[in-house]
């Protein structure tokens, strides 16, 4: 059986995210998402929201499992026997920095990582700049799943009430 992974913090899933996700669900039998806990950040939603709202997004796709992971990827692609690592490359500054990650990766664990370039629809979406423009009244809900954008907006909305 053919598995990757999909890591990041997914705060929240965007259509880009999603985008590299069924992409990689067409070539493997199994994709885990990795939905990755930083103890130094402060997210939007908790860690238990996003895999909801993962598993919520991406039901349609049949092969998808999603799952937390504190600590390093290798670990949690060792623990399920996961070879690839697949990430989402927007622009050029991306790849020098997941270069070095996958190759340290590498090192570490034998797990390979493949880069994916982003759909140039998507190439200049992250979870950081869509909760600002969100947070600041401007209009997203072309960039996330349509569940999401709810989420998103009713959770903004908790914040200033």
């Amino acid at each position: 059986m053919r598995r990757a992974v999909c890591p990041g913090s997914f705060d929240p899933i965007t259509n880009g995210h999603l985008d590299i996700i069924e992409r990689a669900s067409r070539l493997y039998d199994v994709v885990h998402v990795a939905v990755l806990i930083n103890k130094n950040k402060q997210g939007m939603f908790t860690i238990e929201e996003r895999i909801g709202l993962i598993e919520e997004t991406t039901a349609k796709l049949g092969n998808v499992k999603v799952e937390s992971h504190n600590g390093l990827l290798v670990d949690f692609c060792k623990e399920r026997g996961i070879p690839a690592i697949i990430k989402g490359l927007r622009a050029v500054s991306d790849f020098d920095y997941e270069l070095q990650m996958a190759q340290m990766n590498h090192g570490l664990s034998g797990v390979e990582t493949l880069f994916v370039p982003t759909s140039p629809t998507y190439s200049f979406l992250s979870s950081t700049l869509v909760k600002e423009v969100a947070s600041l009244g401007g209009d997203v809900s072309h960039l996330l799943p349509e569940a999401v954008h709810r989420r998103l907006v009713d959770r903004i909305a908790e914040r200033r009430g």
